[in-house]
């Protein structure tokens, strides 16, 4: 199975907003140059995450993105299937029952053991993905990351979130 780049663009963003501070937005903008990205393409995936309900939005000059949620409430599997979409990666197209002297629908009584198998598969996957958190990823990271890499995102949050004002 292969998942678009943008998978991989919301998962990062998504533990980059986890270091703003609670009354603080990144723009997405800022977002993408910090991963090298396109604005526009990016900007397509943020709101996704906020249709999902993983991020949301404060509009104007001075708005931009956060977590919706704490990080120990927002899954992997939340994120890609607001990038992704619900519905199953493998889609059973009966091709079974094509080609030259196909027999009649009633020869094929029983799911597609092909599609089963899939279908069984991706609920490991999302039982996977679900089990994992933004906060299991982000408790980790001191453990396995150069602390250069952590300082470079810490040091990009705190010049870049926008502190916005008490409401």
């Amino acid at each position: 199975m292969k998942l678009s780049d943008g998978v991989e663009a919301a998962i990062h963003c998504t533990a980059l907003l986890a270091g703003l501070a609670d009354d603080a937005v990144m723009s997405g903008p800022d977002l993408a140059r910090f991963h090298g990205l396109s604005a526009s393409y990016l900007v397509k995936h943020l709101k996704s995450l906020v249709g999902a309900g993983v991020l949301a939005s404060v509009p104007g000059p001075k708005g931009g993105y956060k977590l919706a949620r704490p990080p120990a409430d927002i899954s992997l599997l939340d994120v890609v299937l607001a990038v992704e979409g619900s519905k199953p990666a493998f889609r059973c197209a009966e091709i079974r029952r094509r080609g030259p002297d196909p027999l009649p629908i009633s020869a094929y009584p029983a799911p597609c053991g092909i599609k089963v198998a899939m279908l069984a598969a991706e609920q490991v996957y999302r039982a996977s993905l679900s089990s994992v958190t933004l906060a299991d990823l982000l408790g980790g990271l001191e453990a396995d990351t150069d602390p250069r890499v952590i300082a470079r995102g810490c040091q990009f949050v705190e010049r870049h979130q926008r502190q916005q004002p008490n409401t």
